[in-house]
């Protein structure tokens, strides 16, 4: 795991040393090993971080170049079936002096050009300089599991890995795109392209990008989409014997590395799952578990435990420390782009106490969106089967009430407004943060007219699907997912150089997962991950709780009562330099102290002022 770092222009730039200063922000990333390359025209820069992870050696040096010196390569992330390629290439002709996956893309992308990322099984942000077509060429991992923002103005282009990256030149202007903070206040996160500064820009998972430095010309393109589901034909007991095989060689490929690799077990599903498959191929196989103290309901302790006795790992118990206030500015600065996620709290902590034993580990993300794991997938299959009989003028109408008289954080609310919606072609946004009621109260003071565009964004992105839960399921992962969940792990984990890898997100198991495997397989009205289940009382002890759901999370509810978060929560949030209303932040904390929930809310706006007062952003 790594950083990069560039830029590219139609002219010569004379300050070129100046403008990769940023990849100096970025060392959290790859403390390893470090290096530069300017082009003899002066017009391209690059700058890499290494957190050296396959071949140590100095071979693994970034920017690498091939053999004719005509290719210069920046890479980020892993790409697991880099010796199944180079076997490919080397039959081909092509010839390696190292043993990493960076020299593999090259040789890659001289054999496919751009097709080459269809090849590629990782995750992945890489940037190539054809000297010869005077081409940049950048791709991203289908999930989006590693990041990649870009800025492209008056024919100059730069990119990095992380928003900060970008933001150490000083003469980038800082401002807030108001749509993008539309998006953030409802969803919790900025999707797709669009980023929280204006003129910036995310490259979208599972595209690539082609900046010509002589025309100046950008090209993005989508190099792979989810397939459509086609599971008619498949039996249960043959889709959990091909999602084993899948699941076995995922693993096996992700736990090759030149360092210790561990799991991260707490006993749910996908981790247990993960480690049993693990335990396989890795005597004395690492895990992983954290305790937080004064937190007994959030305590997995017991399952990891049990699980790690039963396959013979070498279990690590770690207890994190108190979390302080310094640790939220901390993140907020880490972050860039802010999300609506508390849990990055135990996430960041997990990281930072694993990284003192393993360099990398394996994690379980992905499994829910996948194969039907998340709560809201089976009430919202229930509410489809019940409650179609009502007419959607009568539900829109109880909507408008609840919208009178419900205030924010009050119990029911949002799944009374998910009520508003038609499941026959539409997809409620459960973790409404922000109704637009409320975004423009809370925007008032600041905006006259602030634009409501975060739902017509969201409708936008809906799948084309009768099935109820193909649609849910493919909205979260092109959203939730890569927005929020993958976000989380990869700023919290690279703060801490430890590198989190994801065996679900295997581009084999994703596409078996939204191909082959039917709804009524992943999720009903009753049940959820339900051919997951169906693995582990194959595979997983005999008494294991496959119904049991916990996932990282903190108690912020609890900590806004009062002391010390609730001091700083209400001084941050009610200073005059905040962009909210003082008057509807007010009521947000009165509706805390009356036992709504709204703690999740109040981290949202928190966050969003740390990010912004450490930046110097404007509005």
């Amino acid at each position: 795991m790594c950083s990069i770092l560039g830029f590219a222009s139609q002219n010569v730039i004379k300050n070129r040393k100046e403008l990769l200063l940023g990849s100096k922000r970025l060392h959290h990333r790859g403390p390893d090993d470090s290096g530069e390359w300017l082009s003899d025209d002066g017009r391209v820069g690059f700058a890499h971080n290494r957190l050296s992870i396959v071949d140590l050696s100095s071979k693994g040096h970034q920017p690498m170049f091939n053999v004719n010196n005509n290719l210069v390569i920046i890479f980020n992330g892993e790409i697991y079936n880099h010796i199944e390629l180079s076997k490919i290439l080397l039959d081909k002709g092509y010839k390696f002096k190292s043993q990493t996956d960076t020299e593999v893309i090259l040789s890659a992308y001289l054999e496919w050009g751009e097709e080459c990322v269809s090849f590629f099984n990782g995750m992945f942000a890489f940037a190539i300089y054809d000297l010869v077509k005077q081409n940049i060429f950048i791709a991203r991992d289908r999930a989006g599991e590693k990041p990649l923002y870009y800025h492209h103005k008056n024919g100059f282009f730069r990119f990095s890995s992380e928003l900060k990256g970008l933001l150490e030149d000083k003469s980038l202007p800082r401002k807030i795109d108001n749509d993008a903070l539309d998006s953030f206040l409802t969803m919790g996160f900025v999707a797709g392209e669009k980023c929280i500064l204006d003129g910036f820009n995310k490259l979208p998972a599972a595209h690539s990008l082609t900046f010509n430095l002589d025309s100046n010309n950008i090209s993005v393109k989508k190099y792979w989409e989810l397939p459509v589901n086609q599971s008619s034909n498949h039996s249960e007991l043959s889709l959990v014997e091909e999602l084993e095989g899948l699941l076995d060689n995922s693993v096996k490929l992700q736990l090759s590395a030149d360092v210790p690799v561990g799991v991260l077990l707490s006993g749910g599903v996908d981790s247990s799952l993960i480690t049993a498959i693990a335990s396989r191929h890795i005597k004395n196989l690492k895990t992983f578990n954290v305790r937080f103290p004064g937190q007994g309901k959030f305590d997995e302790t017991e399952y990891a435990r049990k699980i790690s006795n039963h396959f013979g790992t070498e279990h690590i118990e770690l207890e994190a420390s108190q979390v302080d206030v310094d640790m939220l500015i901390k993140l907020a600065r880490q972050f860039d782009e802010p999300i609506v996620d508390s849990s990055m709290i135990p996430m960041f902590m997990v990281s930072e106490l694993v990284q003192k034993h393993c360099k990398v580990v394996l994690g379980g993300d992905g499994g829910d969106e996948l194969f039907g794991g998340y709560e809201h997938y089976s009430r919202l299959l229930w509410m489809d089967k019940y409650y179609k009989f009502i007419p959607l003028f009568l539900r829109q109408a109880a909507v408008l009430m609840s919208d009178k008289t419900m205030p924010l954080g009050m119990k029911g609310k949002n799944w009374i407004q998910s009520l508003r919606y038609d499941l026959n072609t539409e997809v409620p946004l459960i973790a409404n943060y922000f109704d637009s009621i409320n975004r423009k109260k809370l925007m008032q003071s600041t905006f006259s007219n602030w634009p409501l565009v975060a739902e017509g964004i969201l409708n936008s992105q809906i799948p084309h699907n009768k099935d109820l839960l193909q649609r849910l399921t493919r909205m979260d992962f092109h959203n939730y997912l890569t927005e929020d969940i993958l976000v989380k792990v990869d700023r919290a984990s690279m703060l801490n150089s430890l590198e989190i890898r994801a065996p679900f997100l295997d581009k084999n198991i994703i596409e078996f997962a939204f191909k082959k495997v039917p709804s009524s397989l992943k999720a009903t009205s009753k049940n959820k991950k339900i051919l997951l289940k169906s693995l582990t009382r194959q595979i997983l002890p005999t008494d294991f709780d496959s119904n049991r759901k916990q996932g990282f999370s903190i108690p912020i509810n609890e900590w806004l009562k009062k002391g010390k978060f609730r001091d700083f929560f209400y001084n941050i949030l009610l200073d005059p330099q905040t962009i909210f209303d003082r008057k509807t932040v007010e009521k947000l904390f009165k509706y805390q102290d009356m036992g709504f929930n709204n703690g999740e809310r109040l981290f949202a706006l928190l966050m969003f002022e740390l990010w912004r007062r450490e930046y110097k952003i404007s509005i």
